[in-house]
């Protein structure tokens, strides 16, 4: 674990948590960068895995411009970002997995008596069942995906629409994530994140998290010295 630039001390009490899921709670992250490689190439736009890979965590609104030049809502983006559900949801959701430690950590989270609820960039969707792969249906109280939001990550409308959810001030809520547009979301929402480097990125890249963790089974293990645990 890395202690991160925030302020813990003027921390109140945790009392709700929100979740991120792909790569956070799910191993998602290369299958959703497969999907779209192949989604795009097969209407000519030849992207590198890798170009695409850096941009997962922010929804299809933001991606695909950044990628192709086109946008979502454009004829031919329709098209792409439909035909991205489909490869992934055919090809690559059956074979996921949740992370190790992670339904361990939601039911110790609600065992402490924190609150959860999901913010996804992911379509409402294809986050039903990624819920399922990692448990997390069985114990959050709420979800908020791409689709009940203006703007996806890094903008901060779907955190703003998770505390909505809550109905706790953000001073009390941390935010599980592993990208860095998690952390400009939640921070711009003035919440807290505590990071995993199980999405791929280090922890220069995700400056200003409270703390950095390897994944959700290293926070559990050092729960107790944790943000969540003080």
């Amino acid at each position: 674990m890395k202690k991160g630039k925030g302020e813990q001390g003027e921390m109140k009490v945790v009392s709700g948590v929100i979740l991120d899921v792909d790569g956070t709670l799910v191993d998602s992250n290369d299958a959703h960068t497969h999907a779209w490689v192949e989604a795009l190439a097969g209407y000519g736009f030849h992207v590198h895995f890798d170009k695409v890979r850096r941009l997962i965590g922010m929804g299809g609104d933001k991606l695909l411009p950044l990628v192709s030049g086109l946008k979502e809502d454009s004829p031919k983006g329709e098209q792409i970002s439909k035909r991205r559900g489909e490869i992934f949801t055919q090809k690559y959701l059956p074979t996921l997995k949740a992370f190790p430690g992670t339904k361990e950590l939601l039911l110790h989270m609600r065992a402490k008596g924190l609150r959860l609820v999901v913010a996804s960039s992911a379509k409402e969707d294809e986050l039903k069942p990624l819920l399922k792969v990692c448990g997390a249906d069985e114990v959050i109280e709420d979800k908020t995906s791409s689709d009940d939001a203006d703007r996806s990550k890094p903008d901060p409308d779907i955190v703003h629409a998770a505390l909505k959810n809550l109905g706790i001030p953000p001073a009390e809520v941390v935010m599980l994530g592993d990208t860095p547009y998690d952390i400009e979301a939640a921070t711009r929402a003035e919440v807290a994140v505590i990071a995993f480097r199980s999405g791929g990125w280090n922890d220069g890249e995700l400056t200003g998290a409270l703390a950095v963790y390897q994944d959700p089974a290293d926070l559990l293990a050092r729960y107790d010295a944790s943000p969540l645990g003080r």
